[in-house]
Formats: structure tokens, sequence, C-alpha cells
């Protein structure tokens, strides 16, 4: 309603977040799953050298838990080249392709995701302009909206600025797809202005791979849910939380929960009779979509709250299966490209 900003100021501003529902009917399939590798805190896939390999903490693993290669910082974004180089963004800003050394714009020092288009070009996520990636809860409290796309054609030109955390890119002929997480949509960048593809998600939307088929997979690594939006409208509570309570007790979006009595969120339903409960408020979540051609969603894999392959940052569909990072969860999954919501 064009009248709601003013009628705001006199009401309170409502706090509502998309339900599950239709597309996003909540099922056990990602707990389902079969697990096709253990290792600490899968983040990127990618297929390279003939196998499916994870990024974990700095380095880069195969299936068997067999370190592949190990970097000097995490490794934060990876992607392949259409002549088989590998490409690699790493937290402390820096990035290599084929084992050399790429320069980057004074501006890139929060490298979230990496990926080739059609044409050869690399494609590169900058999260935020001042904090490096492992602070995204930071970026998110402090309402930040700095991010950036950049392209390698010939240097490195810059296609969009001003975007809130830039997580996912999905080049084709048009230009990219690319997935803003604390805007909870995916963006078009091309010619001209951003066009929005798909908006209100009912989490922070993550890395986008390529569908069998046409359209693509997208990763959701957490869940909105009314306490965390409410915080992000309270400006003084939120700045006295962040200045006096260490970050992985604050009030926002995380990877895993459950793993300390210090964590908010703890009653108000949460359990009943020792049972957590599936539909529970929850800080952490697993979640994949399957987006049709024209990014509708189709169906969707969860892990609900009293589940335990949660923050799913990458997707990786590869001869038939398609391979899930759960990294709050440790371990990456495979499951059939064809499963649908239950």
């Amino acid at each position: 309603m064009i009248f709601d900003p003013i009628l705001d100021i006199f009401r309170g501003k409502a706090v509502t977040i998309p339900p599950l529902d239709g597309a996003f009917r909540p099922n056990t399939a990602l707990d389902d799953a079969p697990v096709f590798a253990q290792m600490p805190a899968p983040d990127n896939l990618v297929f390279w050298q003939g196998r499916v390999v994870a990024s974990s903490g700095a380095n880069l693993m195969d299936p068997g838990g067999d370190v592949v290669q190990r970097f000097g910082a995490d490794v934060t974004a990876l992607a392949v080249s259409p002549t088989g180089d590998l490409a690699v963004g790493l937290a402390d800003g820096s990035l290599s392709v084929g084992g050399a050394a790429v320069a980057l714009p004074a501006d890139v020092r929060c490298i979230t995701a990496l990926a080739y288009g059609p044409d050869g070009r690399l494609w590169l996520a900058n999260g935020s302009a001042s904090l490096p990636p492992g602070q995204w809860a930071a970026d998110l409290m402090m309402k930040n909206a700095s991010g950036s796309v950049w392209v390698q054609d010939g240097g490195w030109q810059k296609v969009a600025g001003g975007l809130a955390w830039p997580y996912g890119l999905l080049p084709d002929a048009a230009g990219v797809i690319v997935s803003e997480a604390w805007r909870h949509r995916l963006l078009r960048l091309g010619q001209g202005k951003p066009q929005p593809m798909l908006e209100s998600l009912p989490g922070y939307p993550a890395r986008l791979a390529s569908a069998a088929g046409g359209g693509a997979w997208l990763a959701l690594f957490a869940p909105r849910n009314r306490l965390i939006e409410f915080v992000l409208q309270e400006t003084h509570y939120r700045l006295a939380m962040m200045a006096e309570v260490p970050p992985a007790f604050w009030i926002a979006p995380a990877l895993a929960s459950g793993r300390s009595f210090l964590e908010p969120l703890q009653c108000g339903g949460i359990r009943m009779l020792g049972v957590h409960k599936a539909w529970s408020p929850t800080r952490s979540y697993g979640l994949v979509v399957r987006l049709g051609a024209d990014m509708t969603p189709l169906f969707s894999l969860h892990s609900r709250a009293n589940g335990t392959r949660h923050g799913v940052t990458s997707v990786l569909e590869h001869q038939g299966q398609l391979h899930i990072a759960a990294k709050g969860g440790d371990c990456v999954l495979s499951a059939g490209h064809t499963a649908e919501a239950r």
C-alpha cells in the first residue's frame, strides 16, 4: 500500500516473512539423502579433473576425505574454466586461476562466488566493500549494501554495485543472474537496470548452479524468521548486541544451531516433552530449491529445524546426481536430480 510507510509511524511496522508453502512445502529430503562425503564445513562444489571436489576451510578435498590441494587462507569461491583451469578465491581477498595469481581491483576484497559464462568470461561476486567473507553476519546486522559484481573482459569491469551481499552467480548469454542474500532475491544483471527475477524468498540465498534440462538449483543457507527481522528493525538493540555479545550468540542467521546452551531461541516452543519440533523457530535450516528456466520455484529439498543438514551453501548437478554442500552439517549429500519435494 502506498500509505504504509506513513501509517507505520503510528501503528508500528509489521514483521512478516514468506511462508514455507507451495514449492517450498517442508519435507525431510535432505536429512534422508545419503552422505556423499564427510568433511568439516564443506562450502564450494565443482567438478574438476574427473571428480567432484569440495572446499573445506583452506583445503580442497575429494569424496574420500583426502586433501587435493591446500591454500594459504580459507577458500571462499571456486569455478572451473571451459579449458579446465581452476579459479580459486580466498578469504584474504586473493584470486588465482590455474595456479597463477590474478590482479584484482582495489575494491574487491570479499570474494563470495565465481562463475564462468558460456563465452569463457569469469564473473566475480564481491560480497562487501568493508568486511571479509567470514564476517557475513556482521554485514547483515550492519545492514550493509556495498557488494558488487564484476566480469573479466580484458580487464575487470564493474557490472553492478550497491548490492546487499551478492552470494551466487549464474551467467548466461544475456548476462548473469545474481543471488542477493540480504534482500532475499535473485537479480538479472546485463544490459540496463538490474531486473528482479525472484523476490521475497523465505531464506537467505547462496550459490546458484545450472540444472539439467534448463533452469537452476538455488541453495538457501539460512532461514528468515520474525525475531531476526524484528532485531534488524531495532537499531539501538542491534548495535548493543553486536558490541556486547559474541557473534556466535547474536540473534542472527546461522549455518548450524543447537550446539550451545548460550544460543538464542532455546525456548518459545522449540521443544516439548524433550522433542525438538520440526516447525519450531530456528536460526539454521537446510534448503535447496529447483528453479525453472524463468527462475520460478518448482520444488524444494529441506532439512527442518530438528534436522542436521543445515547451512547449504552450494549445489552441483553432475551425471544425474545432485551434490549438496551442507556447511552446517559437515557433509556433502548426494540425491537423484529428479527427486521432488514430498
